[in-house]
């Protein structure tokens, strides 16, 4: 992998039971969302809304393990919702999922279908290797606000991603960073995808490889890896 993903002791300590899975992708074509990763999302939808058959997110199985793991490291989940339960609430409302872009459609779409969260990193505008850890409390983190540019610091004891430069995201999987964010721009990406049990292995190299194809069809010719969940 061109980019080393470390989860480190104490994390799997407080949260045993933890897996991630990375899909690395190399000569994408990005662009403004269009009618076909609208589609992505709109199926999604769909299969959110047949899976949870009226139930709100939160009472998912898997959405409640995330709920726990956030308790478990100081963070409020009704008021900090991991990403796949906070886009699963909007897809279940009028006006649905956002439009981004081409590839996080795509990988939004994949969170949704599967309630899981999934991040993607511009693999470019990553320094070093990424590490998933408690932080701090000294790290940077830069993020908008107002339209402008801000940097923050994580809470001491927090779950979060970092590269060598800083933070890439805040509590776990909830707030990305604007520094490695997919843009227009992005050619080189690094998905990651995020599981606790009762979601399986299984299932999570199932939603790695949805989204692989869709990379695949939204970019021809884009060199797509899928890495076991580990």
């Amino acid at each position: 992998m061109t980019i080393t993903l470390t989860v480190h002791d104490e994390v799997r300590t407080l949260v045993p039971g933890f897996t991630h899975l990375a899909v690395e992708a190399h000569g994408l074509v990005n662009g403004p969302s269009d009618p076909a990763s609208s589609a992505l999302l709109e199926d999604a939808a769909r299969r959110l809304a047949d899976r949870l058959d009226g139930r709100a997110p939160h009472e998912d199985p898997s959405m409640a393990a995330w709920r726990a793991a956030y308790t478990a490291f100081g963070a409020k989940p009704s008021r900090t919702r991991n990403s796949a339960e906070a886009l699963a609430r909007r897809a279940l409302v009028d006006g649905g999922l956002p439009r981004i872009n081409r590839l996080v459609d795509a990988y939004n779409a994949v969170s949704v279908a599967h309630l899981v969260p999934v991040g993607g990193e511009d693999a470019d505008r990553v320094r070093g290797g990424m590490h998933l850890v408690r932080a701090t409390g000294d790290e940077p983190f830069a993020t908008a606000a107002a339209g402008a540019e801000v940097v923050e610091h994580p809470e001491p004891g927090e779950i979060v991603w970092r590269d060598d430069e800083g933070v890439t995201c805040r509590r776990w999987n909830w707030r990305q960073g604007v520094r490695t964010r997919l843009t227009e721009e992005s050619v080189n990406a690094l998905f990651l995808l995020e599981g606790l049990a009762p979601m399986t292995p299984a299932e999570l190299a199932a939603a790695g490889a949805e989204l692989a194809e869709s990379l695949e069809k939204l970019s021809p010719g884009a060199r797509v890896t899928v890495h076991a969940p580990v």
